[in-house]
């Protein structure tokens, strides 16, 4: 079996084992090859003749019928790349004052170009953060990484508060959306309303009321 280390990860090899990592945390288990070909846009045939590289490689393990899991190894290097693109998101929005629906494709190009050194300087620099502009947590320097319990806005009864800790960032528009009415990740609400039939939640932040669609209340993440 060939060494993982031997040589630094490509590209490609990266945003494989990003995507592993991502599926295999939201399914709980092993990703199958469909699953992932969906995530990445790519064929299944093009998957899973990457996939079989990986595994001798060493950064994946198959599970009979049910896909692929990521080794220690593949999981430091998933870890490690998140690392590198959620500090790249927090630099961009916080030092280069980029707005945060833009942060995602810039960080995306520079995750794999980043040195480990110039990584631990941004860390220091933004003191250490725990998690980027969408709420979402940053591996720490160790690599160890803490998932905050949290649930969909879209779950809340009316009447009930709770603290906005995360979005998704697979929409840039949605997050312009936020950005605009001053929504972001850290921010005290209130479901005061919602519609039948998929109708639009209106929230409560300060003494502000937004209506937010049953799209976006579902990729918005609140805590008790």
């Amino acid at each position: 079996m060939a060494s993982a280390s031997a040589q630094p990860p490509s590209t490609a090899v990266e945003d494989y084992l990003k995507a592993v990592f991502a599926l295999e945390t939201r399914l709980q288990g092993a990703v199958p090859t469909t699953a992932l070909a969906s995530r990445l846009g790519i064929t299944p045939g093009s998957v899973s003749a990457m996939l079989r590289r990986l595994a001798d490689l060493g950064l994946l393990a198959h599970e009979p019928y049910r896909g692929v899991l990521l080794t220690d190894e593949g999981r430091r290097v998933a870890l490690r790349t998140l690392r590198n693109h959620r500090l790249l998101e927090l630099f961009l929005v916080e030092v280069l004052e980029v707005p945060w629906d833009r942060v995602h494709d810039e960080a995306e190009r520079l995750e794999h170009a980043v040195s480990d050194d110039l990584v631990e300087r941004i860390a220091a620099k933004l003191g250490h953060p725990e998690f980027d502009p969408h709420g979402d947590p940053i591996p720490d320097r160790q690599l160890e990484l803490a998932e905050p319990v949290t649930r969909s806005l879209h779950d809340l009864e009316v009447g009930d508060a709770a603290r906005f800790v995360r979005v998704s960032d697979a929409d840039p528009a949605m997050l312009r959306y936020l950005a605009e009415r001053g929504v972001v990740p850290g921010q005290p609400l209130t479901l005061v309303d919602r519609q039948p039939f998929g109708g639009p939640l209106t929230v409560r932040l300060g003494d502000v009321e937004h209506a937010l669609g049953p799209e976006l209340a579902a990729a918005m993440r609140v805590a008790d």
